[in-house]
């Protein structure tokens, strides 16, 4: 499966979350940075001014995340992290042997994760590839950016209960 038909899956505590985010975002956070660069621009000589520059960037990084945030609440699948069937699927807690060492992460996007601890990898990554679909038991690796063959064997599959 391709990486731009994949589905991204949300809890509906995710969503929400998102929602409120993009709310804020969209009419508080952009009201807040007009008046920061209205207030940088005021100061005079633009080419020369670190705080109208600085308001200028975040202003960037911020209607990025809107439209990150716009794209994966118009995409997502709202529901509950799938139950368990020992299978590795997107929004299952995966504990495997990464390269020897035992790992446990969160298989979806870090937006579901919220507050936990777990690590997150996407489904689309080449950890995320390789083990889709795959039950406990199961071994197979994967080429990691460097070249190098990774191996992995899939040791627990849970349902992920945030």
């Amino acid at each position: 499966m391709s990486s731009d038909t994949q589905v991204p899956f949300l809890t509906q505590e995710a969503y929400d979350r998102l929602v409120a985010e993009l709310e804020h975002l969209s009419t508080i956070g952009r009201d807040e940075i007009a008046k920061r660069i209205e207030a940088a621009r005021e100061e005079g000589d633009l080419k020369e001014n670190g705080g109208y520059h600085a308001a200028k960037d975040e202003q960037g990084k911020q209607e990025a995340r809107i439209r990150t945030l716009e794209q994966l609440l118009k995409t997502a699948k709202v529901g509950e992290a799938p139950a368990s069937r020992g299978i590795v699927e997107p929004g299952t807690v995966v504990t495997a042997l990464v390269a020897g060492g035992e790992e446990t992460f969160l298989l979806g996007s870090r937006e579901i994760a919220g507050g936990t601890d777990l690590d997150v990898y996407s489904e689309a990554s080449p950890l995320g590839q390789a083990i889709i679909g795959l039950k406990v038991g199961d071994k197979t690796s994967y080429e990691a950016p460097n070249g190098r063959a990774i191996s992995v064997e899939v040791t627990g599959v849970e349902t992920f209960t945030g």
